[in-house]
């Protein structure tokens, strides 16, 4: 069992354990001959030995990995490290193909044969020197938040097992928290990357659209973005560094930008304007600790030398926008599966389906150019506030075993009503453990920027994570 230090414990990574360390630290390690890529790999094999069979947090691990580690280590020896990320472990979501590997997408519907290509942004890790860990799970399709899925089960949070991770990126959140390696490829159609980053206590990115390339395209490749899951900001930017290279598969990837995430990221907030959103387009909820976290976070940025005031752009009703978008892909998802195969998948995703897929072709263009109104809303409002800054997640997570119900109701109530909007309008948008909530749980917040300001929400989110660095959990 896995709990959070004590308030008199050190807040930050400790560094007796290497499956601890960040990504920054490892590679530190690896340059002076400290630790090699190896002894991290079998610090972070132990702790997967003992504490995967409680969080379930992989869909499968990778046989060749310390052979990876190896040869990594021996570029080490010899002072020839291929990449920025050389000897790193990282783990891949299962909804992104990696060769070698079955992308079963948490589905009994899927096919267990491997891929022979790796997904893009697997490939530049790969190119960075990266060691693939394993494959984490996910939810059918990623298709919600709460994090299980019929071919794997139930994901649950290292904080306390008796709750969720929150998905549908379970796995690299359960993964993060848990010390199975600093670095993890989400998935954020919704809200996928940055709700289990705030259940967890990690830091979430979901980037500009089209900053990370993807290939094949999913469920929900019209507002689909993959993004790292990591414990530290810094790591976030080196690993977007690598995930954010162009590739042509992938027609709708931003052209290539290759910098260093990292630079400027300790600039700060003095001069930046921050909005503190008052209204994703509708009444979303948020309890008492969601607000206090948003309360806190306004006022150690005004500290930092921002300007803050609150913001009230004039959005859609996003709630019903992004309703249609994901009541259209499950629909089609469904629809496109052969009929003997129907009935293996999560019943909820039919549930969505059969609610919200009935609408007409004026019904889904109306969404869309509603959507376009979110878009400009936003756009406009970013002509004012260099950032916004709101609740990341409206509550804590909900208990691991609870059944889902109402999946459409809980959308916009329980589970991505502060997130998905930044989906549809294709900004970044970056989730911040700030604090714990009142059960002892991870307590977050959200930042996000105009498009292609990947560089603000860093900025802001480091300035944050130097003012109230945030506790681990431990063994007990």
């Amino acid at each position: 069992m896995l709990r959070a230090p004590r308030p008199w414990e050190k807040s930050l990574m400790p560094d007796t354990d290497p499956a601890l360390l960040s990504a920054e630290d490892m590679l530190a390690a690896f340059a002076t001959g400290r630790l090699s890529p190896v002894e991290v790999l079998q610090a972070i094999t132990e702790r997967v030995a003992r504490l995967n069979p409680v969080v379930n947090a992989f869909a499968v691990l990778n046989p060749r990995a310390l052979e990876a580690a190896g040869e990594s280590a021996a570029r080490w020896r010899a002072g020839r490290p291929i990449g920025p990320l050389d000897g790193v472990p990282v783990t891949v979501k299962d909804l992104v193909d990696v060769a070698g590997f079955p992308t079963r997408r948490g589905s009994r519907a899927t096919d267990a044969t491997p891929v022979t290509d790796d997904a893009p942004m697997v490939m530049g890790l790969k190119a960075a020197g990266a060691v693939i860990v394993g494959k984490t799970t996910t939810t059918e399709f990623g298709w919600k938040s709460p994090g299980d899925c019929p071919l794997h089960g139930i994901t649950r949070n290292p904080w306390n097992p008796a709750y969720t991770t929150g998905g549908s990126s379970s796995g690299a959140g359960a993964a993060g928290a848990a010390g199975f390696g600093p670095l993890h490829i989400g998935t954020d159609a919704g809200g996928s990357v940055r709700i289990p980053a705030a259940w967890c206590g990690l830091v979430g990115l979901k980037p500009t659209y089209g900053r990370i390339p993807q290939w094949p395209a999913g469920a929900f490749a019209s507002v689909a973005c993959a993004g790292p899951m990591t414990r530290t900001v810094r790591d976030t930017a080196l690993m977007l560094s690598a995930m954010a290279r162009h590739d042509l598969r992938d027609p709708f990837c931003l052209p290539d930008d290759p910098r260093d995430w990292r630079d400027g990221i300790e600039d700060g907030v003095e001069g930046l304007s921050i909005g503190v959103l008052q209204t994703p387009g509708f009444d979303a909820p948020a309890d008492a600790d969601a607000v206090a976290a948003v309360e806190q976070a306004a006022a150690l940025l005004a500290e930092a030398g921002a300007t803050v005031e609150l913001a009230t752009p004039d959005l859609p009703d996003t709630s019903t926008v992004f309703g249609r978008v994901w009541g259209a892909a499950l629909t089609r998802l469904v629809a496109t599966l052969p009929e003997q195969l129907r009935g293996v998948i999560d019943p909820g995703i039919r549930e969505v389906a059969e609610t919200l897929g009935g609408m007409s072709a004026i019904e889904f263009m109306d969404a869309e150019a509603l959507r376009a109104t979110a878009g400009h809303a936003m756009a406009r409002l970013h002509q004012r506030f260099d950032l916004v800054l709101c609740p990341t997640v409206p509550a804590g997570p909900p208990l691991a075993d609870a059944p889902t119900v109402d999946p459409v109701r809980a959308l916009w109530t329980a589970w991505a009503p502060w997130t998905f909007t930044f989906n549809l309008t294709r900004q970044p948008a970056i989730s911040v453990p700030l604090g714990l909530r009142g059960d002892g749980l991870p307590n977050s917040v959200q930042l996000a920027a105009a498009q292609y300001r990947d560089d603000l929400v860093l900025r802001a989110a480091r300035a944050l994570e130097r003012d109230l660095p945030f506790p681990v959990p431990e063994l007990d």
